[in-house]
């Protein structure tokens, strides 16, 4: 599962890095970035397949377009990439409206101790990566759109497994373009959602403040020198 994450850049960094470009009336609606406490429910910068060379502002945790309200968005916050194409809530989404996620880290929790212990997950090289996602177009009874997306999870590695049994589908750079291409059949994208390399990651402890979803700021990000001298052994 994926619950929680981060994307620490701005919006021209991110341009640079996928070569697509944010609508301006975008970033000045919702100025979703930078954001070091990603949580469903709140906007977020995605790249997808219909417009790839524009970023494009959804809300996390999707509503099917055949819902009847869109009160229950926190439970399609992700979606399980191993039976996606037979699943019927995400099915639909799968073969026709994929969408490419942009972070720079995840957390999950040691839920060993008293006070659950966050920790953040990164890429070794600490750069921005993808995730693999879906996204659905969803209308209210009065044509007022809402767009909305899911994080697509795989089974654990090493380093996220030893906290959860879920991570996010982390895709290589030169698989992106595969993930957002429509002409490249359903069965041929689902063989890249994989687990990421281990050894290309780094997990270390961040404050527990964290824990509280309405704190935003960059120091909980700040790797937490309390908690590293007693957990960093197990990395």
């Amino acid at each position: 599962m994926c619950g929680r994450a981060s994307l620490t850049k701005n919006e021209k960094e991110l341009e640079n890095r996928f070569g697509s470009t944010f609508y301006s009336e975008d970033i000045e609606r919702y100025n979703p970035i930078p954001n070091f406490n990603i949580a469903p429910g709140q906007y977020f910068p995605v790249i997808t397949n219909s417009d790839p060379s524009h970023f494009n502002i959804f809300k996390w945790g999707l509503v099917p377009y055949w819902s009847k309200d869109s009160k229950n968005y926190f439970n399609l916050i992700n979606a399980r990439s191993e039976n996606i194409d037979k699943n019927k809530i995400f099915q639909g989404a799968f073969n026709t409206r994929r969408c490419l996620i942009p972070l720079d880290g995840f957390y999950e929790w040691d839920k060993t101790k008293k006070a659950k212990q966050p920790y953040r997950f990164i890429k070794m090289d600490r750069e921005i990566f993808s995730v693999a996602g879906i996204w659905e177009s969803w209308k209210d009874k009065n044509g007022n759109e809402l767009f909305t997306f899911s994080i697509l999870t795989v089974k654990a590695n090493e380093i996220v497994g030893k906290f959860h049994d879920r991570m996010p589908a982390i895709l290589f750079e030169n698989e992106e373009k595969i993930w957002i291409d429509q002409q490249i059949k359903s069965e041929e994208v689902k063989s890249i959602l994989k687990p990421f390399p281990s050894e290309l990651m780094y997990a270390y402890p961040v404050s527990r403040k964290l824990n509280n979803v309405k704190n935003n700021s960059q120091d909980l990000i700040v790797e937490s020198p309390e908690d590293n001298i007693i957990e960093q052994s197990i990395f």
